[in-house]
């Protein structure tokens, strides 16, 4: 039999121990304590918070809440609106190995609405599952569909083929989270995820806007920060606000505490041209104090998809992105090292069916961003 040996570990949130797991370690990974489950009476059915597994997209540790995308000292710092959005899970999720052929998944909301006008309730308030397939690349498997709020649960898969495999479950984009749980048989076993290799451990960190948030995507899975996550083998921090990406002092300094491989400023849709003379440059020195060698890249806004033929539309995106490109080339000429732009057009097609409402993509807008902001990062990266 295998050797094992064990270890204890604290995961410590906002000063308060919350977890203290232990785990046995084989060459498999780090599988999960049956005893740290809840076993409810008559189920065969094991219940595990994911915080045991990890989850990936956390800037901060000392955070208000488990699933809060800010720390608790950014309250009362940042705008109340950008707090209030730093307590969806947006770009939260976790990996983790199971040898089940069921997976089942309840989760506890903080919001009541499930869904918006404009995006479906399996993005706003659902969880997306994948798993990775014997080309070691990441497919679809499962959406979680809330249908109450706050509580929710479901049988995300069944009928899976026998033996051991890698999941990633992606949590709401709109919506927060108190607690999310897998449901896993008594017979079978979940454990953490192999770490990613150690090149691939630092995240690329995305600060924009609703777009950024995951605004309109079907499910949590298919915003382009998501698929450039899974095709280019990185996590993700995903500080996207809705309407509230506005490259605020507050932000860059907040940004310049984290380390990430690669910082993505994309938050002209929620910028005028003004906003963005006075902020970007301030904002971007701010990072490069603090991480002089660290890439960041300027991304234009997408060309608003009805401005081949509305005036106002056409000349928002032409006077914001003129403003963005002067502010690259001063800082460029001034002497500031390892900038990248990516400009508006290249995100979205020119044939108009890649939105909701002429700004917000669907799931194919996103995947034409994913591919715009792959080709700029996959070169970074290898570097």
């Amino acid at each position: 039999m295998m050797m094992k040996r064990w270890i204890e570990w604290r995961i410590v949130f906002s000063g308060m121990l919350l977890l203290s797991v232990s785990a046995a370690i084989g060459a498999e990974g780090t599988k999960l304590e049956p005893a740290r489950a809840k076993n409810e009476p008559g189920s065969a059915t094991l219940w595990y918070d994911i915080r045991d597994l990890g989850v990936e997209g956390k800037g901060w540790e000392q955070t208000k809440s488990p699933f809060d995308r800010l720390p608790a000292k950014a309250e009362g710092v940042v705008r109340q609106a950008v707090w209030n959005l730093s307590r969806d899970s947006a770009g939260l999720c976790v990996r983790f190995v199971t040898d089940s052929p069921k997976i089942e998944a309840r989760w506890t909301l903080n919001k009541a609405a499930l869904a918006l006008p404009h995006m479906p309730a399996t993005g706003v308030s659902g969880l997306d599952l994948y798993t990775k397939a014997d080309d070691g690349k990441w497919r679809w498997l499962a959406v979680g569909q809330p249908k109450v709020s706050p509580t929710n649960a479901v049988t995300l898969v069944a009928g899976l083929p026998s033996g051991s495999r890698e999941f990633l479950l992606y949590l709401p984009l709109y919506n927060g989270v108190q607690s999310v749980e897998l449901g896993i048989p008594k017979d079978r076993e979940l454990a953490r995820a192999e770490p990613r290799a150690e090149e691939q451990r630092k995240p690329i960190l995305f600060y924009g806007t609703s777009i950024t948030q995951g605004g309109c995507a079907s499910r949590p899975g298919m915003v382009h920060t998501a698929i450039v996550g899974r095709q280019l083998n990185r996590p993700i921090i995903n500080l996207g606000f809705s309407g509230n990406g506005k490259m605020e002092p507050e932000l860059a300094d907040l940004l310049a505490e984290l380390d990430p491989a690669v910082y993505v400023l994309d938050c002209l849709p929620n910028m005028s041209s003004k906003e963005v003379e006075a902020r970007v440059e301030p904002f971007v020195q701010t990072l490069r104090k603090a991480h002089p060698d660290t890439p960041i890249v300027l991304a234009e806004d997408r060309n608003l998809t009805n401005g081949y033929i509305l005036a106002s539309p056409r000349e928002r995106n032409a006077s914001n992105h003129a403003a963005l490109r002067a502010a690259y080339d001063h800082l460029v000429a001034t002497g500031v090292k390892g900038l990248h732009y990516l400009p508006g057009a290249k995100q979205l097609g020119e044939d108009g069916e890649d939105t909701v409402d002429g700004s917000h993509p669907t799931d194919l807008g996103f995947m034409r961003m994913a591919a715009a902001f792959g080709e700029v990062l996959a070169p970074i990266l290898k570097k």
